[in-house]
């Protein structure tokens, strides 16, 4: 999903195609290789910060765009909507995502999600891997905020008065099962799974690869309603304006003051 040519990850703004795909094989060649070296170069999958679905965020504007959007993946807006619906929010539409990839040194600094024109819907966060703490702050930066852990298989809804609070997440953690992945993450898929379901299998080999980088890993999805029913975007001048891209260590797109990746040490 985070290499489909109809999404936008950090490194679409820094490589061509041609060299794009060569690093994404080379990369997933490393993951393969057993008793990998740590003086080899970091692969693709240690670089990569962010992808972006549906609406792509402008990183000059911080507004999201008509003009600036791309097919938001079916079974991820399936599994959004049914979650939105379970909680009270029939009607919700998967718009916009942005899937934040953290590594045990990674940080996201203090901010509020509100470029979304809509913010009676509300914002879904998804968690895979290692834990995190979260912090969920006020209406105001210098409000004192909540910790919680974030574990593996967790999921935060946003809504109401939550919706428009400031939020971090100040460190990452190995989850608290003491194990290299946790355990949601290491049970065999049920050999009749239901007609339309949204899991789709993948080969031993495949798999591998996800579960060694999720070994040291944490993936975080959030998915956000942009527009209201029916509601369009303003005119703007310059729309056909290229987006410009944050910089390889910028780890959130959406907040010009998140913290920053601190090499070799978001």
């Amino acid at each position: 999903i985070w290499m489909s040519k109809s999404h936008y990850c950090m490194l679409h703004y820094q490589k061509t195609p041609q060299k794009l795909t060569c690093i994404l094989f080379l990369s997933i060649c490393l993951c393969r290789r057993k008793g990998s070296s740590k003086w080899e170069p970091r692969s693709l999958l240690e670089k990569l910060r962010w992808v972006t679905l549906g609406y792509h965020y402008n990183w000059d504007t911080k507004k999201y765009s008509a003009n600036h959007h791309t097919p938001f993946p079916s079974d991820l807006a399936f599994l959004s909507e049914q979650v939105a619906a379970a909680c009270g929010f029939r009607g919700f539409q998967a718009q916009a995502g942005i899937l934040n990839y953290y590594h045990f040194d990674s940080s996201l600094g203090i901010h509020v999600d509100e470029s979304e024109l809509d913010h009676s819907r509300p914002l879904l966060s998804f968690s895979f891997g290692q834990s995190s703490i979260f912090l969920l702050g006020g209406l105001k930066r210098e409000e004192a905020p909540t910790a919680m852990f974030m574990h593996s298989g967790d999921i935060m809804v946003m809504s109401g008065f939550s919706r428009l609070l400031y939020h971090a997440v100040p460190r990452v953690l190995p989850n608290p099962e003491g194990t290299a992945l946790p355990s949601c993450l290491d049970q065999a898929l049920s050999s009749d799974l239901p007609v339309g379901s949204v899991i789709e299998r993948s080969s031993d080999e495949d798999w591998q690869v996800c579960a060694k980088y999720l070994q040291s890993s944490r993936i975080n999805m959030t998915i956000r309603q942009v527009l209201a029913e029916g509601q369009k975007f303003p005119e703007e001048c310059g729309t056909n304006r290229e987006v410009q891209a944050p910089s390889e260590d910028s780890h959130y797109p959406e907040d010009s003051r998140a913290k920053r990746h601190k090499p070799n040490t978001d």
